[in-house]
């Protein structure tokens, strides 16, 4: 699907969920806005319950906002000519047991247009990609969860989507497996797929994301870009707050862990004690 833009925006997006029978109403997502440039990978962090998965369902057309704006490549989210270009991994894939790996991901590439040869030809294609070649006539029933997980990945890619997202891809994977994974997710990475991952583990973001957006109960509370330093200097994070009042939060967050507070004129500070301030944050308030 050719687009020249971002591959996913989302402008002023809430959304509100009905709550028991008084009218309660939840706000999951509030005024949320951000951008996925093309070819990058970008990372939503943040604690359970703090609207990742309500945004990708969004921009899956799985949900509709309340209020707001989301484009993903270029159209409305869930419109048909888009959906055929985003490869989704949910948190945790569920397959018929009784089939095998191979026809797993054939049956998707089926779904998506690619059946016979062709199709074929590109589930063995994925599956070796993610190394499932020697289980691919097991069926799914008996694969682990860090399987499963590379399973879902392999029908994710079937169709070589233009926007490929990824909740949560190493949740209740043990070690072994995540690293295996996320070793998956670095190569789709260099070779300029574009991803939106969410996480909740800081040192996946830090690792695989070149911007990142962390969440707090359906706000955006930092937003930025990691970049890589000279040898031996690790990553740093350049942060935006979206205002001042998000600003003075975070320097609340690091200031009671003892860790210095960046000013505007030095806005630089380790990734990874901003990014743990900020979903510490989260749990302690929850």
């Amino acid at each position: 699907m050719d687009h020249a833009g971002p591959a996913l925006e989302a402008r002023g997006l809430t959304k509100d969920f009905d709550v028991g029978l008084r009218g309660r109403r939840l706000r999951a997502l509030d005024n949320v806005n951000l951008r996925v440039e093309a070819g990058e990978v970008f990372g939503l962090l943040g604690a359970n319950g703090s609207g990742k998965s309500t945004l990708l369902k969004i921009a899956l057309g799985l949900l509709r906002a309340s209020g707001g704006e989301c484009a993903v490549l270029g159209r409305p989210a869930g419109v048909r000519a888009v959906r055929r270009s985003v490869g989704y991994l949910p948190e945790s894939p569920a397959f018929f047991p009784h089939l095998t790996g191979r026809e797993v991901v054939r049956y998707f590439a089926a779904l998506s247009g690619c059946a016979g040869k062709a199709g074929a030809a590109r589930a063995d294609e994925v599956l070796a990609q993610v190394g499932l070649q020697a289980a691919a006539d097991r069926a799914a029933g008996g694969y682990s969860k860090g399987m499963r997980q590379r399973l879902g990945l392999a029908q994710a890619l079937v169709h070589d989507p233009d926007l490929l997202i990824l909740d949560e891809p190493t949740a209740g994977v043990d070690v072994v497996g995540a690293a295996a994974i996320d070793a998956l997710i670095a190569g789709l990475r260099a070779r300029g797929k574009t991803i939106v991952l969410t996480s909740h583990t800081v040192t996946q973001i830090a690792a695989l994301c070149d911007r990142v957006t962390v969440l707090e109960r359906g706000r955006v509370t930092l937003s930025g870009e990691v970049k890589t330093l000279a040898a031996g200097n690790g990553r740093t994070w350049n942060w935006a707050a979206p205002n001042d009042a998000a600003a003075e939060q975070l320097a609340r967050w690091l200031a009671e862990r003892g860790w210095p507070a960046p000013t505007p004129a030095d806005d630089r500070g380790r990734l990874e004690q901003i990014l743990l301030a900020a979903t510490q944050g989260e749990r302690r308030d929850a």
